[in-house]
């Protein structure tokens, strides 16, 4: 472990709440209990606000980190970074470690979306990864970066080919066809109508898109409609 890495762990630890490590392990169960410290969001970002301006290159290398915590601030660093070619380095580098659900989805490199053609070729690569939370962290960069004005059919085809017995891949994908319904309805209902995923990610993208506010009235009695029983 280099020394900054061990700062930051103990950094980190200074925060630390037994009775909300308790709650965060329940809700990332793939995770030994062990690797969770207990310390809320605001105070990890809080320490990586005390962490500015400093070489935190030793602590980006050093992987695979223990706690799921070090994951969070790890993500964090890369968040805000403002190179492109750096973030998607340090993406890259992060990736094959991340190994739960809270890790990857706290990772939303926004620098990554000043390049959309270099990325999209990335995401299609993450895509065909055996790794479940680099498939989930290539959808959910479909969904943050390709929907609206960015959007093409054949980014969604990409997302309806993935077929996963992985619950975690299957939720996100779920998560994309619902933003994407409020996002990009006709270009995207084809893919429900036509029953293009599997029937759990099916349902569960319509129930979604049925409890967001950003889907229409009418479109939700449609997408009920459509619900594979």
């Amino acid at each position: 472990m280099t020394e900054i890495s061990r700062r930051i762990t103990e950094m980190l630890l200074e925060h630390r709440d037994e009775e909300y490590a308790v709650f965060n392990a329940r809700i990332v169960p793939n995770v030994d209990p062990s690797r969770v410290m207990g310390v809320r969001a605001p105070n990890i970002k809080a320490v990586f606000r005390e962490l500015k301006g400093e070489d935190l290159s030793g602590f980006l290398a050093d992987l695979p980190h223990l706690y799921i915590e070090e994951y969070y601030l790890h993500a964090q660093i890369i968040n805000n970074m403002r190179n492109f070619n750096d973030c998607l380095t340090e993406t890259e580098r992060l990736l094959p470690y991340i190994d739960n659900w809270e890790s990857c989805d706290s990772l939303t490199p926004k620098a990554l979306s000043k390049d959309k053609p270099a990325l999209i070729e990335r995401i299609k690569v993450w895509h065909k990864s055996s790794r479940t939370y680099t498939v989930r962290f290539a959808t959910g960069c479909l969904m943050r970066y390709f929907l609206g004005e960015d959007f093409k059919r054949e980014y969604a085809e990409m997302a309806a080919s993935i077929r996963s017995e992985e619950y975690y891949i299957n939720m996100m994908t779920a998560w994309y066809f619902a933003t994407a319904l409020a996002k990009n309805y006709d270009e995207i209902l084809p893919f429900i109508e036509q029953r293009r995923l599997d029937d759990w990610t099916h349902n569960k993208a319509i129930q979604k898109a049925i409890e967001s506010y950003r889907v229409t009235d009418e479109h939700k009695e449609h997408l009920r409609a459509l619900r594979i029983k």
